[in-house]
C-alpha cells in the first residue's frame, strides 16, 4: 500500500445517520458533508471551465464508480467518464463492419503518426488480446478522434496511462487532444489487494442488464437460497429483468490470482505518478485502520459484510456485521463505501482547482 493521508469525513456533533443506499439520503449526505465545494465546482463548470483528470489505481479499485458518482452529484451534463477500455471495445465492433472499418482506416491514414507502419497498426487492432497493449501513438489519436466528436466537457480518463511510457505522454496529453488551457490532474486511488480480492471473488452480474453487485459486500434487495440452505443467490432487483439470478463471471472465484502481475504494474505506475512534479495530484484511500476509523468516519460510511440465513419459511434473513480485512502486514483494516471517498474527491478537486 502507498502511504496516503487520511481524509476525515466525520463532522463533530453530527448525530444523523444516513442510509447511503437511499438516493434521497445520499443527496442529503453530500449536501451536508461537501455542499460548499459542490456549489463551487458547479459554478466553475457553469462559467465554461473544464478539467482533465487521469484516474490511476489498481484494477477494480473503483475508478469508474468514484468518477461517475462525482459526475452525478456535481453535474452529469458537464462531466464525462471516458474509458480507454470501452473505446477499444467499440473499435472491435467497428472492425467487424466493413464500412466502418474503411472509415477507420481512412481516418488513421490521414492522422496517424508513429514508428509502426499503418498496415501493422491495423493488424495489431484486429489481432489484439486483452494482454497486449496497443501503441501509445495509436491510443492518443483514437482518443483525440473520440473527444473531437463530443461536446467539450470535463473528463475523467480511465485507462491512461497504462505503462511507464504513457506516464510521460500523459504530461502533455491535454495539449495533444486540444484542451490546451484546462487544468490536468492525477487522481491516485489506493486500495488494498485484499479488498480487490473480495470484490472479485464475490462479484455477481445480471445477465440481462449487466448490473454488478457483490454477494458479500453489496447484495440486492432480493436473495434466494438453494435447497440445502447453504448456497445463496442474488436476484436482480431491476423490474425489467424479471427477477433473474445474478451470476459469477468465469474466473472470478480465483480472485486476484490471475491479475497479480497487472496489480504490481499498476502499483509501480502510481508510485511513478506520485513522484512527478508540475501536475497536481488528488490522493484517495479506500481503507483505514480498524482501531482508528471511528475518529475519521461515521459507522455508516464503512463497508459492512452481509450474512445470509434461510429461515424455516424459506425466506432469507440478511444481517450485517463489520467487515475487517488485513493489509500486507496483517494489520486489521476497514474498507470505506464509495460515498466518503467521493466526498474526499470533491473537496480535494475544489482545492486543486483553486476554488
Amino acid at each position: 500500500m502507498l502511504s496516503f493521508p487520511i481524509f476525515k469525513t466525520k463532522i463533530k456533533g453530527l448525530t444523523r445517520k444516513f442510509n447511503l443506499t437511499d438516493l434521497k439520503d445520499q443527496r442529503d449526505y453530500f449536501e451536508l458533508k461537501a455542499g460548499k465545494e459542490i456549489k463551487e465546482i458547479r459554478n466553475y463548470l457553469n462559467k465554461g471551465n473544464t478539467f482533465i483528470a487521469y484516474l490511476l489505481g489498481k484494477k477494480n479499485s473503483g475508478k469508474g464508480t468514484y468518477s461517475k458518482m462525482f459526475s452525478q452529484i456535481v453535474d452529469s451534463r458537464k462531466i464525462e467518464h471516458f474509458s480507454i477500455g470501452d473505446m477499444i471495445r467499440r473499435l472491435d465492433l467497428e472492425l467487424r463492419d466493413p464500412k466502418k472499418k474503411r472509415e477507420l482506416g481512412s481516418f488513421l491514414e490521414k492522422n496517424y503518426r508513429g514508428s509502426l507502419p499503418l498496415k501493422k497498426i491495423m493488424s495489431a487492432l484486429e489481432k489484439r488480446s486483452t494482454k497486449t497493449l496497443l501503441p501509445t501513438e495509436l491510443i492518443l489519436i483514437l482518443v483525440k478522434r473520440e473527444i473531437a466528436q463530443k461536446e467539450k466537457k470535463s473528463i475523467f480518463i480511465d485507462g491512461f496511462p497504462r505503462d511507464m511510457d504513457q506516464i510521460n505522454f500523459s504530461l502533455f496529453f491535454r495539449d495533444l487532444i486540444g484542451y490546451r488551457d484546462d487544468p490536468d490532474i492525477f487522481i491516485l486511488i489506493d486500495v488494498p489487494d485484499s479488498v480487490i480480492d473480495e470484490r472479485i471473488k464475490y462479484r455477481r452480474v445480471c445477465p440481462k442488464c449487466q448490473t454488478s453487485r457483490n454477494l458479500k459486500l453489496l447484495p440486492t434487495s432480493l436473495v434466494e437460497a438453494d435447497k440445502s440452505g447453504k448456497v445463496f443467490h442474488l436476484i436482480c432487483d431491476n423490474p425489467y429483468c424479471q427477477k433473474v439470478r445474478m451470476q459469477a463471471k468465469e474466473g472470478d472465484s480465483k480472485g486476484i490470482g490471475p491479475i497479480k502481475e497487472r496489480l504490481k504494474t499498476d502499483a509501480i505506475l502510481m508510485e511513478k505518478a506520485l513522484s512527478l512534479h508540475g501536475i497536481p495530484k488528488i490522493l484517495l484511500r479506500n481503507s483505514l485502520s480498524s482501531t482508528s476509523a471511528k475518529n475519521f468516519v461515521d459507522d455508516y460510511e464503512i463497508t459492512p459484510e452481509y450474512i445470509f440465513e434461510r429461515g424455516a419459511s424459506g425466506k432469507v434473513k440478511i444481517t450485517e456485521k463489520p467487515w475487517v480485512i488485513l493489509d500486507e502486514k496483517k494489520a486489521p483494516l476497514v474498507s470505506l463505501l464509495a460515498q466518503p471517498v467521493v466526498v474526499s474527491l470533491i473537496k480535494q478537486m475544489a482545492s486543486t482547482l483553486g476554488l
